[in-house]
C-alpha cells in the first residue's frame, strides 16, 4: 500500500466526518436557532414540523461519521486494517451517496451544500483505492 496516498485518503475521510458531525450538531442539537433554521431554509412558522425529521436526519449523518471514523482507527491497527479500510471506505461511500440524493433533491439549491457534504468523502475514497493500487 502506498502511504502517502493511504494519508491522504484518511485525512479527506476524517474532514468528511468532521462535516458530518458538524451537520449532526447543526440538526440535532442546534436546530431550534433562528440561524441554523436559515441555513436550511426552514421558516419559523414551519421549525416546529421540521424539527423531528432534523433531529432523525442528524443521527444519520452522526452514525456515518462514527463508522467512517471508526473504519480509520481500525486501519491503524496492524490485524485488522483491511477492515478499517472496508468500513471507512463504506462510511464514505455512504456520504457521497447521500450528497447525490441531496442535490437531486432540489438541484438549485443543494448544489452547495452537497459539494460540501460529497467532496471530502469522494477525496478519500479516491486516494485510498489509489493507496491499495501503487506501490
Amino acid at each position: 500500500m502506498n502511504t502517502v496516498l493511504a494519508i491522504l485518503g484518511s485525512a479527506f475521510i476524517f474532514l468528511a466526518a468532521l462535516v458530518h458531525l458538524m451537520i449532526f450538531f447543526m440538526e440535532s442539537v442546534l436546530f431550534h436557532t433562528p440561524r441554523v433554521q436559515q441555513i436550511f431554509g426552514v421558516r419559523p412558522q414551519d421549525a416546529d414540523a421540521v424539527k423531528p425529521w432534523a433531529y432523525n436526519q442528524g443521527f444519520y449523518n452522526v452514525f456515518l461519521a462514527l463508522g467512517a471514523g471508526t473504519g480509520l482507527v481500525l486501519m491503524g491497527t496492524t490485524n485488522l486494517w483491511p477492515a478499517g479500510i472496508a468500513l471507512a471506505m463504506f462510511g464514505a461511500l455512504s456520504m457521497v451517496l447521500a450528497a447525490i440524493v441531496l442535490v437531486t433533491s432540489q438541484p438549485k439549491t443543494m448544489l452547495r451544500p452537497a459539494i460540501v457534504q460529497g467532496t471530502p468523502p469522494l477525496l478519500g475514497i479516491i486516494f485510498l483505492v489509489l493507496a491499495l493500487n501503487v506501490g
